[in-house]
């Protein structure tokens, strides 16, 4: 069973009903909201759904009970579809007192499971008023918003595994499984080169393992490419991007047809 906070909620504003997205009923148009995760890096829901994702909400609280026995299912979710690299994107969020940005973090490391994490949001990050406006009153609450920014799926529950959420797809949307990458990569198996840090403000090396003309190409999580330069026969390179807080995907390539995709952080 979900826990039904009664407490939580009077200091949250939710009301109680059937449905666990009480504000908005399926083909309403939700509101647009931005968020803050653990990494510092902002999600505004209606510019990821702009590229034609749905986006699985995951709204929860850290010593929920069941929220701590489903989280690796929704973080295997998130990994096997790209890790928002493809056209699922997930996002956890909490907006219970008390629930910052460290708790969250522990609880990910304690209850997340083996898989590359989904992102999540604490209070620190915008997340009471998100919690607020979907108007959750039971946790875990797993909602799907569709590319036109309408609610698609209201809840899904139970959930005993991967496929739980894969059963809940809306009608037509067969999204394919796809690798997720790897942050930090070691740079003993780059093949064309190596760049770092790679969580920074914008100042990056690039190092090159071999001197040749090359071609930087930077994307947003959104396939938009936001950065272009070419480069004559240098190694080391030194870029001072201007870029908003978010994972970008750079791509390396040079004069002798070598090609190499890495992610980073701008915080």
């Amino acid at each position: 069973m979900k826990n039904h906070l009664f407490s939580a909620l009077l200091i949250l504003g939710s009301t109680i009903g059937f449905g666990q997205v009480n504000a908005y009923q399926v083909g309403d148009v939700v509101d647009n909201f931005t968020v803050t995760d653990t990494d510092g890096i902002e999600h505004t829901l209606y510019d990821i759904t702009a590229s034609g994702k749905h986006v699985v909400l995951d709204f929860f609280f850290t010593t929920c009970g069941p929220c701590q026995q489903t989280q690796k299912y929704y973080n295997e979710l998130h990994d096997k579809y790209g890790c928002n690299q493809g056209e699922v994107y997930t996002i956890s969020i909490t907006g219970y007192p008390g629930d910052t940005d460290a708790k969250v973090i522990q609880f990910e490391n304690t209850y997340g499971g083996p898989f590359n994490h989904s992102p999540a949001v604490s209070i620190e990050g915008n997340g009471t008023p998100v919690t607020n406006n979907f108007g959750i009153s039971a946790f875990p609450t797993y909602c799907i918003i569709a590319p036109d920014n309408t609610l698609a799926v209201r809840d899904i529950w139970p959930i005993s595994n991967v496929v739980s959420f894969e059963n809940a797809f809306p009608s037509g949307f067969t999204p394919e499984p796809m690798e997720c990458t790897e942050m930090g990569i070691s740079d003993l198996t780059s093949q064309v080169f190596s760049l770092y840090p790679t969580v920074s403000n914008g100042q990056i090396n690039v190092n090159l393992v071999q001197s040749a003309d090359s071609k930087i190409s930077i994307y947003s999580m959104l396939g938009q490419e936001v950065y272009s330069n070419s480069f004559n026969a240098q190694k080391n390179i030194q870029l001072d991007l201007k870029l908003s807080s978010g994972v970008y995907t750079m791509k390396v390539a040079t004069s002798n047809k070598q090609v190499e995709i890495k992610k980073f952080i701008i915080k």
